[in-house]
């Protein structure tokens, strides 16, 4: 089974983490972020297999989040209200995503993606 690779085209660091998985062979399957946002049942289920705080998913440093003045909004909101505000745009979305299995990893961290993805 592949991986599942969610990216933005446009961002340096998701750039680096397809190179790195293309240098790696690993078998992925490309999805943009922007077009095919994550339902907010995916994003419930990896959020939970991934172990991380729900705020962990939020793209702080995209113009929505700021736009939208999501700072305090996060610390406050319910998980639940958080789930169906980052189904809502793409943008709001930390990237990129791998997701297999048991496996979720937000944000490309290279010497993470080297321990989990093979």
């Amino acid at each position: 089974m592949s991986y599942l690779f969610l990216e933005y085209a446009k961002c340096s660091t998701c750039r680096k983490a397809k190179k790195f998985l293309q240098e790696k062979g690993v078998d992925f399957i490309d999805r943009p972020i922007v077009e095919e946002k994550p339902t907010r049942k995916e994003l419930e289920t990896w959020y939970k297999k991934s172990g991380l705080p729900i705020n962990k998913f939020f793209n702080t440093s995209g113009r929505l989040y700021k736009e939208m003045n999501l700072k305090d909004k996060v610390k406050e909101a319910s998980e639940d209200e958080l789930l169906e505000l980052l189904a809502t745009d793409g943008m709001l979305v930390k990237r990129p995503i791998i997701v297999k299995d048991d496996i979720v990893l937000v944000g490309f961290k290279e010497e993470q993606w080297e321990q989990s993805v093979k």
